[in-house]
């Protein structure tokens, strides 16, 4: 059952990079990529709001969205930014190009986030390991993208 966690992100790479050129599709049909970033979020919400209906889990009592601190509702806000950078850049430099640069930030900043215990995050330092294996990461986006 373990491999159900190891396969679950690769699906949804798998899924975000289809979904960045769905969303480019959109953004050249109706030529306008702040509204296509929005029909995305808008079908996204549709798509949880319908699964939050047919749930079995008690939804939480506004009171206890109060006591939230503020930055933990800015999900949605990255999410957006996220969305709409890659609708812009995968019509200009491609699937490939955008998402090894995209995959060399996430690791980058995952690592330093764990290195740190960011987040509420376990702290988990940084070995020579780890740095090498940045390393070759950022050059294989160097090559990636190379002309």
């Amino acid at each position: 059952m373990k491999i159900l966690f190891y396969l679950m992100p690769v699906f949804a790479g798998v899924a975000i990079t289809i979904q960045a050129g769905v969303n480019s599709q959109l953004r050249s049909a109706i030529q306008h990529p702040l509204m296509a970033a929005f029909i995305s979020f808008l079908v996204g919400t549709l798509a949880l709001a319908l699964l939050l209906l047919f749930s079995r889990n008690t939804i939480p009592s506004l009171s206890q969205y109060s006591d939230i601190t503020w930055y933990k509702y800015t999900g949605g806000l990255l999410g957006a930014f996220v969305v709409t950078v890659t609708l812009i850049a995968v019509a200009q430099i491609g699937a490939g190009n955008m998402f090894v640069l995209v995959v060399a930030g996430q690791l980058i900043t995952a690592v330093i986030m764990d290195h740190f215990g960011v987040l509420g995050l376990q702290s988990n330092p940084v070995s020579l390991q780890k740095f090498f294996g940045i390393c070759l990461l950022v050059a294989g986006a160097w090559l990636v993208n190379k002309k």
